[in-house]
């Protein structure tokens, strides 16, 4: 067990095949063999959408929560540790995870009919179920926050962290505007997550 838990490439391989098993008993227990419908696959898309979202929020919070709060604290000589090693991958995640979860919350909405009513916050119904604004609110919030991350924090920590060549006076402006629409994202992540569950989990609005 400890070869798999040392390694997190095994540690996830070994999650997919708990999952699995899990998935198997319990389906002998309930005797229902049914799956691959419409129903299974919009199962599918929210698991994966919530999956990538953990994800992405987590490391939302780690930067705000955590590595932010704890760079001045660090020695000079070591933030070198952060700044090259750590944020790159992180950023890695944090990006392409914002990105699976914008891309599996709009497929679930439009298999489920609701991506309409919803993106229209509920003005326009189209299919069914019908839907209120909550859930239309929480997306349009992830969108703002999916746009953020890609296409003024990514390309501000670029230059920040170094990754491509700019002027070193260029470094402290990108750090800070990086460092704001982070912190915006994390303002947004609380009516987002909210809106989302209210409107996918009959929460009143």
């Amino acid at each position: 067990m400890g070869a798999i838990l040392a390694n997190l490439q095994k540690t996830v391989i070994a999650g997919f095949v708990l999952l699995v098993v899990i998935f198997v008993v319990v389906k002998a227990i309930s005797g229902n063999w049914a799956f691959f419908d419409t129903e299974w696959i919009k199962f599918v898309l929210r698991w994966l959408h919530v999956l990538s979202g953990v994800m992405w929020i987590g490391l939302l919070y780690y930067f705000n929560f955590v590595q932010t709060p704890g760079m001045p604290k660090i020695p000079d000589e070591q933030k070198p540790a952060i700044t090259k090693v750590i944020a790159p991958s992180a950023l890695f995640w944090f990006r392409w995870s914002a990105m699976s979860t914008i891309f599996f919350g709009l497929i679930l909405a439009g298999v489920s009919h609701y991506i309409v009513s919803a993106l229209t916050l509920g003005l326009v119904q189209s299919g069914t179920p019908t839907t209120g604004p909550a859930i239309g609110i929480g997306m349009w919030l992830g969108i703002i926050m999916w746009f953020n991350v890609w296409f003024i924090i990514w390309p501000a920590q670029k230059i920040a962290l170094g990754i491509v060549n700019g002027p070193a006076e260029a470094k402290p402006k990108a750090a800070r505007t990086a460092m704001l629409f982070s912190r915006t994202n994390t303002l947004l992540s609380i009516p987002m997550l909210f809106c989302m569950i209210a409107g996918a989990h009959g929460g009143t609005m």
